[in-house]
């Protein structure tokens, strides 16, 4: 992503010297990706949680929560960006958090 608009698409939440440094740490994702091959969905047989950040310039909301509706996720929703996992850790380890607990009570 070009580094003079990487901070208000997908950082926008983030301190600036922050969302600089996570600007010149990008690294191109392999074009290999691309032709990955998935033979089992997890979300179609595993239970799954969803962070949807509300501020989100990547993915839109609205697409993160039908995302999350066809996986049946558990939702929580937040302000925040794209990189919420750094502007709000505390509401990112929550879901965490919860869904080991979900996990451990199906157990």
């Amino acid at each position: 992503m070009d580094r003079d608009r990487f901070a208000a698409s997908f950082a926008a939440d983030v301190p600036e010297s922050t969302a600089a440094f996570m600007a010149d740490s990008q690294v191109p994702w392999g074009v290999d990706a691309l032709d990955g091959a998935v033979s089992a969905s997890a979300w179609q047989t595993k239970p799954s949680w969803y962070l949807v950040a509300t501020d989100d310039r990547m993915i839109p909301p609205a697409a993160q929560r039908a995302m999350s509706e066809r996986a049946g996720a558990t939702v929580t929703e937040t302000p925040g960006s794209h990189a919420v996992y750094v502007s709000r850790p505390a509401v990112v380890a929550a879901v965490i958090a919860q869904a080991a607990t979900g996990l451990n009570a199906q157990s």
